[in-house]
C-alpha cells in the first residue's frame, strides 16, 4: 500500500476517476430505483443494538441525556431494523445508502466505515432481488464504462445473466462434501459434518463447531470459484446460518437466503424476511449466547424492533456493499481506493 496520503493532490488525481465512477454509479442506481417506485429513506445509524448476530462487532458509544445520565448506544452495523420499522410503518418499497461501521473488519475488500445499498420490496418473493441484482451489475458497469467487471486478475461479465446455485449443491460439487446430511430443520449436527469434511480431506479439529465448519469449507474452497466469467447467486442457505430469514416452504432445512458473487467477492445478502418475532427472538438470543461465548461480549435486543416485526408485512429485502461493487467495476485493487476520504490507515 502506497505511503503517501489519500489527501496529498498527486495521489488523489490517480485515485479520482474511479470516485467520479463511484459518483455516477451511485446516480444511475438511485435513477433506476426510482423508477421502480422505490423511495429513499435516510435511517439513522444511532441505535439500541449494532445487530444480533455473533461475528459481527458494533462500535459502541454512550449517550448522554439532558439529565446527565449516560446510555450505551451502537452504530448499526446495518440500516436492517430501522428501514423494517419503516415497512411496519406503511412503507413498501424503500431503499437507502447508509454509511456502517464494523469493528475487527479491515483488509483489501474491507473498511471499518463502508457505504451499504439496502432495499425492500413488500408482498415480493425473495427471488424479485435476484433480478434487482442483475440489473445493478449492469447499471455499475455501464457507469464506470467497463465491458467487464474485474478484481486481481479475476473477471465478471455483468451483461450475463447470473447462475442460480444452492449452497448445498456448491458444497458437493467444490468441496465433496453433503451439507444437508448435517442438517435437521434448523437443528445442525457438528460431529456429522467434522464426518463429511475428513472423509472429503479437509482438515478439521475435533472441537469445530458446524458454523466454523461451514464458513471454512465456503471461504477456502467454494468463494474462490464463485463469479467467474458471469455472477452467482448462491441460494438456500442452511437455515440454522440465516438469522433473520424465513424458512424455504419446501424443506425446513434450508431458509429464503441467498449471496451474490462476482470475481469471487461476496457483494450481496438477500433474504425472505423473518417476521415472526418470536422465533427471531430465539435466534437472537442464540447468536448472543454464541457470541458471549466466543467474545466475552453480546449486544442488547432491540425490543422496538421485535414489537414492530409483529406487525410488518411479508417482504423481502437485501443489503449490497456499494464499495466493492464500485471496485468491481472500476477494477480497483483496494476498498480503500474507491472511498472518498478512506478511514485511518492506522487501523487495521
Amino acid at each position: 500500500m502506497s505511503q503517501t496520503p489519500w489527501w496529498s493532490p498527486e495521489r488523489h488525481a490517480d485515485r479520482r476517476p474511479a470516485l467520479l465512477a463511484r459518483n455516477r454509479i451511485q446516480g444511475a442506481i438511485r435513477g433506476w430505483l426510482g423508477a421502480e417506485g422505490f423511495l429513499e429513506v435516510d435511517p439513522s445509524a444511532l441505535q439500541i443494538s449494532p445487530g444480533n448476530e455473533a461475528h459481527l462487532h458494533g462500535f459502541e458509544t454512550r449517550a448522554i441525556g439532558n439529565d446527565g445520565v449516560g446510555h450505551p448506544m451502537y452504530l448499526h452495523t446495518s440500516p436492517e431494523f430501522a428501514m423494517k420499522k419503516l415497512l411496519a410503518a406503511g412503507e413498501e418499497r424503500i431503499f437507502a445508502f447508509a454509511h456502517v461501521w464494523r469493528n475487527r473488519e479491515r483488509g483489501q475488500r474491507h473498511s471499518p466505515e463502508f457505504t451499504m445499498l439496502e432495499w425492500y420490496r413488500v408482498g415480493e418473493e425473495y427471488t424479485a432481488l435476484m433480478a434487482d441484482c442483475a440489473a445493478l451489475l449492469r447499471l455499475a458497469a455501464e457507469g464506470a464504462g467497463a465491458e467487464v467487471l474485474r478484481y486481481r486478475g479475476a473477471e465478471c461479465d455483468p451483461f450475463a445473466a447470473p447462475e442460480r446455485v444452492s449452497v448445498a449443491e456448491a458444497f458437493d460439487y467444490y468441496a465433496g462434501v453433503d451439507l444437508l446430511a448435517s442438517c435437521e430443520g434448523a437443528e445442525t449436527d457438528a460431529a456429522a459434518l467434522r464426518g463429511a469434511c475428513r472423509a472429503a480431506g479437509i482438515a478439521v479439529r475435533e472441537d469445530d463447531s458446524w458454523s466454523f465448519l461451514l464458513s471454512k469449507v465456503l471461504v477456502e474452497k467454494i468463494e474462490p470459484h464463485l463469479g467467474h466469467g458471469r455472477a452467482v447467486v448462491l441460494d438456500r442457505y442452511p437455515a440454522a446460518e440465516a438469522a433473520l430469514a424465513r424458512p424455504a416452504p419446501d424443506d425446513a432445512r434450508v431458509s429464503e437466503r441467498f449471496e451474490l458473487y462476482a470475481c469471487g467477492v461476496e457483494l450481496a445478502n438477500g433474504f425472505g424476511e423473518l417476521t415472526n418475532p418470536v422465533e427471531q427472538r430465539r435466534r437472537f438470543e442464540a447468536e448472543m449466547e454464541e457470541k458471549q461465548a466466543i467474545y466475552g461480549e453480546r449486544y442488547p435486543i432491540d425490543e422496538d424492533f421485535l414489537a414492530a416485526l409483529a406487525i410488518m408485512p411479508a417482504a423481502s429485502g437485501i443489503a449490497l456493499g456499494f464499495d466493492r461493487l464500485v471496485m468491481l467495476a472500476t477494477s480497483a485493487p483496494r476498498i480503500d481506493d474507491v472511498i472518498w476520504t478512506p478511514v485511518d490507515p492506522l487501523i487495521r
